[in-house]
């Protein structure tokens, strides 16, 4: 059901991802903007799953989603302020 739209490393190591959270051919389309620290495998007491959203938008295809979110993905500053906005830090 999601698929990764824009997936980018941070300069610090974890992963950015912008993530469909909608099933395809569904109006309008969901999309999350999200920070993955878990890196490639899971450790013994890290469950599989998604990680908390940094911020959600619909839009009525997946190039709308992306263009909202996009801006907030390239920036690590960005990134790190809506982290810190949330506390995930």
């Amino acid at each position: 059901m999601s698929a990764s739209l824009y997936e980018r490393p941070l300069t610090h190591g974890p992963i950015v991802r912008v993530r469909r959270t909608s099933a395809d051919g569904v109006t309008p389309v969901r999309a999350v903007l999200e920070v993955d620290r878990r890196g490639g495998e899971l450790r013994p007491d890290q469950t599989p799953g998604d990680p908390p959203p940094l911020m959600e938008v619909d839009g009525a295809t997946d190039s709308d989603v992306l263009a909202k979110l996009l801006p907030f993905a390239l920036e690590d500053a960005e990134v790190a302020r809506l982290m810190r906005d949330r506390g995930l830090r």
